[in-house]
């Protein structure tokens, strides 16, 4: 049983997944949206959520923690500057997943996750 696990393992060790994840990330905030599986659209939902929420907050501390998670100084300047600032009065909920359908190669469940008000 996995008690106590945040997040899935999604086949691949904790280094490459959080590599994999943070790229996604980066290219929402980039692209506004994104198409991927499933299971790696929802992994990355709570990370892009977590950044605008730091985005909102504004200080020097939450950009340093932003920065931490999502290494690329132009996409967390971005956060902050452009995207947290439309965000300002939503207490949370920014992006949303929409199911597309089933990858030909390997019947894979694909989603887009995308930016609420940037479509």
């Amino acid at each position: 049983m996995r008690h106590k696990c945040a997040n899935k393992k999604l086949g691949r060790p904790t280094d490459q997944c959080m590599a994999m994840l943070r790229s996604i990330v980066e290219a929402l905030f980039t692209y506004k949206s994104i198409e991927t599986t499933d299971d790696r659209a929802k992994e990355a939902k709570k990370i892009a959520e977590k950044l605008i929420t730091l985005g909102i907050r504004g200080d020097l501390h939450s950009r340093r923690m932003a920065l931490k998670i999502l290494p690329y100084k132009k996409v967390v300047s971005q956060i902050f500057k452009d995207i947290a600032v439309q965000y300002k009065e939503k207490k949370g909920g920014y992006t949303r997943i929409i199911k597309i359908g089933f990858r030909k190669g390997d019947a894979a469940l694909v989603s887009k996750l995308e930016l609420i008000g940037h479509v």
